[in-house]
Protein backbone atom coordinates (compact mmCIF):
# COMPACT_ATOMS: atom_id res chain seq x y z
CA UNK A 1 0.00 0.00 0.00
CA UNK A 2 1.82 3.80 -0.91
CA UNK A 3 0.95 6.39 0.94
CA UNK A 4 0.85 10.27 0.70
CA UNK A 5 1.26 12.07 3.90
CA UNK A 6 0.84 15.68 4.19
CA UNK A 7 4.65 16.68 6.12
CA UNK A 8 4.12 20.10 7.16
CA UNK A 9 7.16 21.09 9.60
CA UNK A 10 5.62 20.40 12.78
CA UNK A 11 6.22 17.51 15.18
CA UNK A 12 2.58 15.56 14.34
CA UNK A 13 3.18 14.75 10.91
CA UNK A 14 6.79 14.14 11.59
CA UNK A 15 5.75 11.29 13.92
CA UNK A 16 2.76 10.47 11.93
CA UNK A 17 5.53 9.47 9.23
CA UNK A 18 7.59 7.47 11.46
CA UNK A 19 5.00 5.51 12.51
CA UNK A 20 3.53 4.69 9.08
CA UNK A 21 7.76 3.78 8.41
CA UNK A 22 7.27 2.09 11.55
CA UNK A 23 4.65 -0.02 10.65
CA UNK A 24 6.13 -1.28 7.18
CA UNK A 25 4.01 0.91 5.36
CA UNK A 26 5.16 2.20 1.40
CA UNK A 27 5.41 6.03 2.45
CA UNK A 28 6.18 9.42 0.72
CA UNK A 29 6.38 12.56 2.19
CA UNK A 30 4.31 15.36 0.66
CA UNK A 31 5.28 19.20 1.30
CA UNK A 32 2.15 22.02 0.78
CA UNK A 33 3.06 25.46 0.31
CA UNK A 34 -0.52 27.69 -0.23
CA UNK A 35 0.10 30.88 0.63
CA UNK A 36 2.57 33.60 -0.83
CA UNK A 37 3.16 36.84 1.24
CA UNK A 38 4.45 38.79 -1.44
CA UNK A 39 2.02 37.76 -4.33
CA UNK A 40 -1.44 38.03 -1.81
CA UNK A 41 -0.42 41.26 -0.42
CA UNK A 42 0.07 40.46 2.77
CA UNK A 43 1.90 42.95 4.35
CA UNK A 44 0.22 44.63 7.44
CA UNK A 45 0.23 42.56 10.32
CA UNK A 46 2.52 39.90 9.18
CA UNK A 47 5.48 40.63 11.17
CA UNK A 48 8.30 38.17 9.40
CA UNK A 49 7.53 39.90 5.98
CA UNK A 50 11.08 41.35 6.03
CA UNK A 51 12.71 38.19 7.33
CA UNK A 52 15.29 36.77 5.25
CA UNK A 53 13.55 33.16 5.03
CA UNK A 54 10.45 33.21 5.42
CA UNK A 55 7.95 31.06 7.82
CA UNK A 56 6.49 28.99 5.18
CA UNK A 57 10.08 28.33 3.58
CA UNK A 58 11.64 27.66 7.12
CA UNK A 59 8.72 24.96 7.82
CA UNK A 60 10.10 23.17 4.45
CA UNK A 61 13.25 23.46 5.71
CA UNK A 62 12.02 21.69 8.72
CA UNK A 63 10.38 19.26 6.91
CA UNK A 64 13.21 18.25 4.87
CA UNK A 65 15.24 17.14 7.93
CA UNK A 66 13.09 14.76 9.44
CA UNK A 67 11.98 13.36 5.64
CA UNK A 68 16.13 13.08 5.36
CA UNK A 69 16.81 12.10 8.97
CA UNK A 70 14.12 9.22 7.99
CA UNK A 71 14.97 8.08 4.66
CA UNK A 72 11.40 9.06 3.57
CA UNK A 73 11.15 10.81 -0.17
CA UNK A 74 9.63 14.67 0.06
CA UNK A 75 7.81 16.12 -3.14
CA UNK A 76 6.59 19.61 -2.64
CA UNK A 77 3.91 20.79 -4.32
CA UNK A 78 2.07 24.62 -4.52
CA UNK A 79 -2.13 24.88 -4.08
CA UNK A 80 -1.33 28.61 -3.93
CA UNK A 81 -3.76 29.23 -6.35
CA UNK A 82 -6.55 26.88 -4.98
CA UNK A 83 -6.36 28.38 -1.39
CA UNK A 84 -6.76 31.80 -2.61
CA UNK A 85 -9.60 30.72 -5.27
CA UNK A 86 -11.59 28.47 -2.48
CA UNK A 87 -10.37 29.33 0.86
CA UNK A 88 -9.23 32.65 1.21
CA UNK A 89 -12.06 34.23 -0.99
CA UNK A 90 -14.47 32.69 0.90
CA UNK A 91 -12.91 33.82 4.27
CA UNK A 92 -12.96 36.99 3.09
CA UNK A 93 -16.28 37.03 1.83
CA UNK A 94 -17.78 35.50 5.27
CA UNK A 95 -16.25 38.56 6.83
CA UNK A 96 -17.19 40.97 4.40
CA UNK A 97 -21.02 39.63 5.50
CA UNK A 98 -19.86 40.35 9.52
CA UNK A 99 -19.68 36.50 9.81
CA UNK A 100 -16.74 34.73 11.54
CA UNK A 101 -15.34 31.33 9.29
CA UNK A 102 -13.15 28.80 10.54
CA UNK A 103 -10.30 29.25 8.18
CA UNK A 104 -8.96 25.42 9.42
CA UNK A 105 -11.95 23.67 8.15
CA UNK A 106 -12.00 25.32 5.07
CA UNK A 107 -8.49 24.46 4.66
CA UNK A 108 -9.11 20.63 5.46
CA UNK A 109 -12.42 20.85 3.41
CA UNK A 110 -10.64 22.49 -0.24
CA UNK A 111 -6.73 21.78 0.17
CA UNK A 112 -5.31 19.03 2.18
CA UNK A 113 -8.78 16.68 1.36
CA UNK A 114 -9.55 18.25 -1.67
CA UNK A 115 -6.44 19.80 -3.90
CA UNK A 116 -3.75 17.38 -2.23
CA UNK A 117 -6.23 14.12 -1.99
CA UNK A 118 -6.80 14.33 -5.55
CA UNK A 119 -3.00 14.40 -6.14
CA UNK A 120 -2.41 11.42 -4.19
CA UNK A 121 -4.73 9.90 -6.19
CA UNK A 122 -3.69 11.12 -9.26
CA UNK A 123 0.04 9.95 -8.85
CA UNK A 124 -0.88 6.49 -7.64
CA UNK A 125 -1.07 6.29 -4.03
CA UNK A 126 -3.54 4.45 -2.39
CA UNK A 127 -4.24 6.46 0.91
CA UNK A 128 -3.34 9.43 2.19
CA UNK A 129 -1.98 10.64 5.74
CA UNK A 130 -2.07 13.34 7.92
CA UNK A 131 -0.54 14.44 11.23
CA UNK A 132 -4.11 14.98 12.53
CA UNK A 133 -5.48 13.92 16.29
CA UNK A 134 -8.41 11.86 14.99
CA UNK A 135 -9.68 8.00 13.66
CA UNK A 136 -11.60 6.29 12.01
CA UNK A 137 -13.15 3.45 11.89
CA UNK A 138 -15.09 0.86 9.16
CA UNK A 139 -18.33 -0.47 10.49
CA UNK A 140 -20.24 -2.51 8.21
CA UNK A 141 -18.49 -1.20 5.26
CA UNK A 142 -18.63 2.28 6.01
CA UNK A 143 -15.74 4.46 7.45
CA UNK A 144 -16.59 6.49 10.09
CA UNK A 145 -15.07 9.70 11.17
CA UNK A 146 -14.22 9.21 15.18
CA UNK A 147 -12.98 10.88 18.15
CA UNK A 148 -8.61 10.89 18.85
CA UNK A 149 -7.39 8.96 22.18
CA UNK A 150 -6.12 12.08 23.01
CA UNK A 151 -9.45 13.78 23.92
CA UNK A 152 -7.76 17.00 24.48
CA UNK A 153 -6.04 17.38 20.97
CA UNK A 154 -9.34 15.46 19.52
CA UNK A 155 -9.39 17.27 15.89
CA UNK A 156 -12.64 16.00 14.34
CA UNK A 157 -14.29 19.39 15.16
CA UNK A 158 -11.78 20.69 11.80
CA UNK A 159 -12.40 17.44 9.82
CA UNK A 160 -16.60 17.95 9.77
CA UNK A 161 -16.56 18.95 6.07
CA UNK A 162 -14.26 16.68 4.61
CA UNK A 163 -15.89 14.38 2.35
CA UNK A 164 -16.73 11.04 3.17
CA UNK A 165 -14.66 9.39 0.58
CA UNK A 166 -11.80 11.25 2.07
CA UNK A 167 -12.51 9.68 5.33
CA UNK A 168 -12.40 6.41 4.00
CA UNK A 169 -9.13 6.51 2.76
CA UNK A 170 -7.32 8.50 5.32
CA UNK A 171 -5.00 7.09 7.73
CA UNK A 172 -4.30 8.97 11.32
CA UNK A 173 -1.32 7.78 12.85
CA UNK A 174 -1.85 9.91 15.58
CA UNK A 175 -5.28 8.46 16.54
CA UNK A 176 -4.11 6.09 19.46
CA UNK A 177 -1.31 8.22 20.59
CA UNK A 178 -1.27 11.43 22.92
CA UNK A 179 0.41 14.43 21.97
CA UNK A 180 3.28 14.08 25.24
CA UNK A 181 4.37 10.78 23.44
CA UNK A 182 4.76 12.30 20.17
CA UNK A 183 6.91 14.71 21.88
CA UNK A 184 8.79 11.90 23.59
CA UNK A 185 9.14 10.28 20.82
CA UNK A 186 10.37 13.36 18.26
CA UNK A 187 13.29 13.63 21.50
CA UNK A 188 14.44 9.76 21.11
CA UNK A 189 14.58 10.31 17.62
CA UNK A 190 16.55 13.69 17.80
CA UNK A 191 14.66 15.39 15.28
CA UNK A 192 16.22 18.25 15.91
CA UNK A 193 14.25 20.46 13.57
CA UNK A 194 10.72 19.45 15.34
CA UNK A 195 11.30 18.48 18.87
CA UNK A 196 11.61 21.76 20.76
CA UNK A 197 8.96 23.40 17.61
CA UNK A 198 6.13 25.20 19.03
CA UNK A 199 2.57 24.34 17.48
CA UNK A 200 1.44 26.31 14.58
CA UNK A 201 -1.10 28.39 15.39
CA UNK A 202 -2.47 31.42 13.52
CA UNK A 203 -4.42 31.34 9.83
CA UNK A 204 -4.33 27.85 8.22
CA UNK A 205 -0.90 27.86 6.29
CA UNK A 206 -0.91 31.58 6.76
CA UNK A 207 0.39 31.55 10.48
CA UNK A 208 1.13 34.29 13.08
CA UNK A 209 -0.81 37.58 12.32
CA UNK A 210 -1.51 40.53 14.22
CA UNK A 211 -5.58 40.13 12.97
CA UNK A 212 -7.13 43.20 12.27
CA UNK A 213 -3.96 44.83 10.66
CA UNK A 214 -3.61 41.45 8.28
CA UNK A 215 -7.68 42.39 7.60
CA UNK A 216 -6.99 45.33 6.56
CA UNK A 217 -4.48 44.32 3.74
CA UNK A 218 -7.90 42.86 1.57
CA UNK A 219 -11.07 44.97 3.88
CA UNK A 220 -11.08 48.52 4.54
CA UNK A 221 -11.05 49.35 8.07
CA UNK A 222 -14.17 51.58 8.94
CA UNK A 223 -14.59 53.35 12.39
CA UNK A 224 -17.94 53.55 13.81
CA UNK A 225 -20.03 53.08 17.01
CA UNK A 226 -19.94 50.92 20.17
CA UNK A 227 -23.31 51.14 21.58
CA UNK A 228 -24.42 49.32 24.47
CA UNK A 229 -27.25 47.02 23.53
CA UNK A 230 -29.26 47.94 27.31
CA UNK A 231 -29.15 51.63 27.39
CA UNK A 232 -28.84 52.84 23.68
CA UNK A 233 -25.74 54.65 25.05
CA UNK A 234 -22.54 55.64 22.44
CA UNK A 235 -19.57 53.76 24.85
CA UNK A 236 -16.71 54.25 22.23
CA UNK A 237 -15.21 53.85 18.62
CA UNK A 238 -14.42 50.57 16.31
CA UNK A 239 -12.28 50.00 13.81
CA UNK A 240 -14.53 48.05 11.79
CA UNK A 241 -17.27 45.78 12.81
CA UNK A 242 -15.98 43.21 10.74
CA UNK A 243 -12.85 42.85 13.05
CA UNK A 244 -14.57 41.91 16.02
CA UNK A 245 -16.04 38.47 16.92
CA UNK A 246 -19.65 37.46 19.15
CA UNK A 247 -18.15 36.78 22.61
CA UNK A 248 -15.01 38.92 22.67
CA UNK A 249 -14.16 41.15 25.59
CA UNK A 250 -10.56 42.56 24.88
CA UNK A 251 -9.49 44.74 22.38
CA UNK A 252 -12.78 47.34 22.83
CA UNK A 253 -11.25 50.50 24.07
CA UNK A 254 -14.29 50.99 26.37
CA UNK A 255 -12.48 53.10 28.78
CA UNK A 256 -14.74 55.73 30.44
CA UNK A 257 -17.54 52.79 31.24
CA UNK A 258 -16.36 50.37 33.77
CA UNK A 259 -16.56 46.72 32.58
CA UNK A 260 -16.16 44.07 31.44
CA UNK A 261 -17.94 44.47 28.07
CA UNK A 262 -18.55 41.53 25.48
CA UNK A 263 -19.28 41.94 21.92
CA UNK A 264 -23.03 40.64 21.19
CA UNK A 265 -24.32 42.06 17.73
CA UNK A 266 -23.37 43.77 14.49
CA UNK A 267 -25.00 45.38 11.67
CA UNK A 268 -22.89 45.53 9.34
CA UNK A 269 -24.88 47.93 6.85
CA UNK A 270 -25.12 51.03 9.82
CA UNK A 271 -21.06 50.05 10.58
CA UNK A 272 -22.93 49.74 14.61
CA UNK A 273 -21.03 47.64 17.11
CA UNK A 274 -23.31 46.03 20.35
CA UNK A 275 -21.65 45.38 23.19
CA UNK A 276 -23.66 44.48 26.51
CA UNK A 277 -21.82 44.89 30.00
CA UNK A 278 -21.14 41.85 31.92
CA UNK A 279 -24.19 41.58 34.61
CA UNK A 280 -26.21 41.52 31.30
CA UNK A 281 -24.65 38.85 29.33
CA UNK A 282 -28.06 36.55 28.85
CA UNK A 283 -27.53 38.85 25.22
CA UNK A 284 -25.03 36.36 24.50
CA UNK A 285 -27.56 33.13 25.26
CA UNK A 286 -29.05 31.30 22.75
CA UNK A 287 -31.68 28.43 23.05
CA UNK A 288 -32.21 27.58 19.09
CA UNK A 289 -29.34 27.55 16.01
CA UNK A 290 -29.86 26.67 11.70
CA UNK A 291 -27.23 25.24 10.61
CA UNK A 292 -26.63 24.75 7.01
CA UNK A 293 -24.74 23.20 4.56
CA UNK A 294 -23.94 20.08 6.53
CA UNK A 295 -21.43 17.37 5.55
CA UNK A 296 -22.71 14.19 6.79
CA UNK A 297 -20.40 11.17 7.23
CA UNK A 298 -22.73 8.68 7.85
CA UNK A 299 -23.56 5.69 6.18
CA UNK A 300 -27.51 6.57 6.21
CA UNK A 301 -28.93 10.03 7.16
CA UNK A 302 -32.06 7.77 8.61
CA UNK A 303 -29.77 6.41 11.77
CA UNK A 304 -28.78 9.83 12.86
CA UNK A 305 -30.66 10.37 15.95
CA UNK A 306 -32.82 13.39 17.10
CA UNK A 307 -31.08 13.84 20.78
CA UNK A 308 -26.89 13.91 20.08
CA UNK A 309 -24.18 16.58 20.92
CA UNK A 310 -22.58 19.40 19.55
CA UNK A 311 -19.42 21.31 19.61
CA UNK A 312 -20.71 24.87 18.67
CA UNK A 313 -17.02 25.74 19.08
CA UNK A 314 -13.67 24.01 18.90
CA UNK A 315 -12.74 22.72 22.84
CA UNK A 316 -16.38 23.72 23.62
CA UNK A 317 -17.54 20.37 25.88
CA UNK A 318 -20.26 18.56 24.31
CA UNK A 319 -23.67 20.21 24.37
CA UNK A 320 -26.56 18.21 24.32
CA UNK A 321 -29.35 19.10 21.32
CA UNK A 322 -32.33 17.70 19.60
CA UNK A 323 -32.07 17.91 16.22
CA UNK A 324 -35.19 18.96 13.76
CA UNK A 325 -34.69 18.41 9.69
CA UNK A 326 -34.91 21.50 7.70
CA UNK A 327 -33.69 19.43 4.74
CA UNK A 328 -31.14 17.55 3.96
CA UNK A 329 -28.52 19.49 4.34
CA UNK A 330 -29.91 21.63 6.96
CA UNK A 331 -31.12 21.25 10.67
CA UNK A 332 -32.52 23.27 13.31
CA UNK A 333 -30.66 22.45 16.47
CA UNK A 334 -32.85 23.18 19.88
CA UNK A 335 -30.82 23.03 23.43
CA UNK A 336 -33.50 24.91 26.10
CA UNK A 337 -30.83 24.86 28.74
CA UNK A 338 -29.38 28.11 26.79
CA UNK A 339 -25.54 27.97 25.32
CA UNK A 340 -23.48 31.28 25.39
CA UNK A 341 -21.35 32.60 22.37
CA UNK A 342 -22.96 30.65 19.18
CA UNK A 343 -21.96 32.77 16.33
CA UNK A 344 -23.36 32.90 13.13
CA UNK A 345 -20.49 31.68 10.62
CA UNK A 346 -18.75 28.97 12.87
CA UNK A 347 -18.72 25.69 12.38
CA UNK A 348 -21.34 23.43 15.02
CA UNK A 349 -19.83 19.93 14.61
CA UNK A 350 -22.51 17.14 15.58
CA UNK A 351 -21.16 13.87 17.43
CA UNK A 352 -23.04 10.54 18.60
CA UNK A 353 -20.77 8.78 21.15
CA UNK A 354 -17.54 8.61 19.37
CA UNK A 355 -18.64 9.20 15.80
CA UNK A 356 -18.81 12.14 14.37
CA UNK A 357 -21.44 12.91 12.01
CA UNK A 358 -20.24 15.74 10.23
CA UNK A 359 -20.75 19.52 10.44
CA UNK A 360 -22.04 22.88 8.98
CA UNK A 361 -22.06 26.31 9.31
CA UNK A 362 -24.41 28.37 11.79
CA UNK A 363 -26.46 30.46 9.75
CA UNK A 364 -28.66 31.75 12.69
CA UNK A 365 -29.37 32.27 16.24
CA UNK A 366 -32.57 32.58 18.54
CA UNK A 367 -33.39 33.26 21.72
CA UNK A 368 -37.39 32.52 22.65
CA UNK A 369 -38.15 32.00 19.00
CA UNK A 370 -36.56 35.42 18.03
CA UNK A 371 -33.41 36.08 15.30
CA UNK A 372 -30.92 36.99 18.27
CA UNK A 373 -29.26 39.71 16.23
CA UNK A 374 -32.22 40.65 15.04
CA UNK A 375 -33.46 41.30 18.14
CA UNK A 376 -30.06 42.85 19.64
CA UNK A 377 -30.15 45.25 16.40
CA UNK A 378 -33.86 46.55 17.30
CA UNK A 379 -33.92 46.46 20.90
CA UNK A 380 -30.45 48.78 20.88
CA UNK A 381 -32.17 50.91 17.78
CA UNK A 382 -35.14 52.13 20.17
CA UNK A 383 -32.98 52.75 23.14
CA UNK A 384 -30.66 54.63 21.18
CA UNK A 385 -33.99 56.78 19.87
CA UNK A 386 -35.15 57.42 23.57
CA UNK A 387 -31.87 58.56 24.36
Amino acid sequence: MKVLLGLSGGVDSAIAAYLLQKQGVDVTCCFMRNWDSYANNDILGNPDIMEGVCPQEQDYLDAKAVADHLGLELLRVDFIKEYWDQVFTTFLKEYEKGRTPNPDILCNKYIKFDAFFDFAMKNGFDMVATGHYASNETIDGYTYLTRAHDQNKDQTYFLCQVPEHAIAKTIFPLGNIDKPQVRQIARELDLESVMTKKDSTGICFIGERNFREFLTNYLPSKEGKIVDVDTGKVLGQHIGVLYYTIGQRKGLNITHDKGPWFVVGKDVQKNILFVCHHTHKHWLDSDEAVIRHINWIVKDKKDIPARLTCKFRYRQPDQDVELEWIDSTTVRLRYPQNIPGVTIGQEAVLYDGNKCLGGGVIDNVYQNGNDLNEMIRKTAEQRMHDE
